[in-house]
């Protein structure tokens, strides 16, 4: 079974940096499209990357775009998100998650319904 877990999260001042970690076990990590999510207290959980199973392909959300960089080391079956500039709607709950591609896709996962697997979280708390 898969098992992904976060690490990396904590107090930020604003307009710092942070780098958030994700290891995945149970599975070789190459084989799945993975994505990092945030969730804020009261809202739904948001995408915020998204990268394909050989890390050649990314998304960002125009949110994000130029502060967030993904990142994935499949030697070490982990998954990386840099955040820079933060601010404090960056506050939340962020999550790592992994799936499926489509086959014959560009190798990312967009939907957050396509993430089979999700880790439980690490609190991001961004102090202004």
């Amino acid at each position: 079974q898969v098992q992904l877990v976060e690490s990396g999260g904590g107090l930020v001042q604003a307009g710092g940096s942070l780098r958030l970690s994700c290891v995945l076990s149970g599975r070789t990590a190459s084989t799945y499209g993975m994505g990092w999510f945030r969730q804020a207290p009261g809202e739904e959980r948001e995408l915020l990357a998204a990268i394909s199973w050989h890390g050649g392909n990314t998304y960002y959300p125009e949110a994000v775009k130029g502060r967030f960089t993904i990142s994935r080391d499949n030697a070490k079956n982990t998954l990386y998100l840099e955040a820079h500039n933060l601010k404090s709607e960056d506050t939340g709950v962020y999550y790592c998650a992994a799936g499926l591609p489509e086959p014959f896709g560009n190798g990312l996962i967009t939907h957050k319904a396509q993430y089979r697997y999700w880790g439980q979280g690490t609190q991001v708390t961004i102090s202004s």
